[in-house]
């Protein structure tokens, strides 16, 4: 797996699938609600539960006698589900990194030939060919299995549409933490300040109020600091300058992907002018 991430001759196919999804899938509202947005989570690895369930379902329907009508239902729902999962799939994986994209798209392409040896067995069982359906199902999940290893890979290892600021937490100490003098702290301006000395967070006041979030984005670590403030739906959000995801500053909620990740919001409190804040 190390070396497909380091395999530059990837990219050439990549760089022109990646051309031709941003292409397609062009309106921001499809991307936004193929990333999760209105979730507040990636919505690919949900719609995969469908799919798999009803592939490893019907392996297990095989296996058994008289199940040759349910095991060939099943498979035909995995088959027709897994088409919708693999275009959200396609849009998550065109907002990541070159090095994810190579792995990517070996895992793109091993759980495409899995979903043609499913239609395949499907068609068989369909012509009254079951003992053809059935190797083919078995050599089918045989294929997905090896994408979704594949996949795990991707999410866990390279860390891909997972929330790439939450680990800030687990760093940060007990107890409340002092960032600031209000009375210095200028209104609808972003501010950067660290707790622990080497957590970055973000202040945001509007009035008394002051949002206190993880700079980090959730979707690739990109600098919110450095970000602007738009209104977007009526709130005031602060957009990322790496890839556009948007969060609102009032909750932390993602309104605009590719993030498929709330941001993290901290409690605040005023001592003596003070503001200070803490773990949630």
């Amino acid at each position: 797996m190390t070396k497909v991430e380091q395999d530059s001759r990837l990219d050439r196919a990549g760089d022109r699938l990646q051309k031709v999804v941003l292409g397609t899938l062009r309106p921001r509202r499809l991307r936004d609600l193929l990333h999760g947005v209105t979730l507040g989570h990636p919505l690919h690895p949900a719609m995969v539960q469908v799919p798999v369930g009803a592939w490893i379902s019907a392996a297990v329907l095989d296996l058994m006698p008289g199940q040759r009508r349910p095991a060939t239902v099943l498979v035909g729902l995995g088959t027709v589900s897994a088409l919708p999962a693999a275009v959200a799939g396609l849009n998550d994986w065109a907002a990541l990194a070159r090095d994810q994209r190579r792995v990517g798209l070996v895992h793109a392409a091993a759980n495409t030939v899995g979903m043609a040896i499913y239609a395949g067995s499907l068609a068989a069982r369909l012509s009254g060919r079951h003992g053809m359906g059935r190797a083919l199902g078995f050599l089918g999940l045989s294929t997905v299995s090896l994408g979704a290893y594949i996949g795990g890979h991707l999410a866990y290892k390279q860390g891909a549409q997972v929330n790439q600021s939450v680990s800030e937490l687990h760093r940060m100490t007990d107890g409340w933490h002092s960032l600031a003098d209000m009375a210095t702290l200028p209104q609808r301006t972003l501010i950067t300040r660290e707790v622990d000395d080497d957590i970055s967070v973000i202040l945001y006041r509007h009035g008394d109020e002051v949002t206190v979030m993880l700079e980090r984005c959730p979707h690739q670590s990109g600098p919110l600091g450095e970000g602007e403030v738009q209104e977007i739906d009526g709130h005031a959000c602060v957009v990322c300058p790496w890839h556009g995801s948007a969060f609102r500053l009032n909750g932390g909620e993602v309104v605009q992907g590719p993030s498929g990740n709330d941001q993290q919001i901290l409690p605040t409190r005023i001592q003596n002018g003070v503001l200070q804040t803490r773990l949630p």
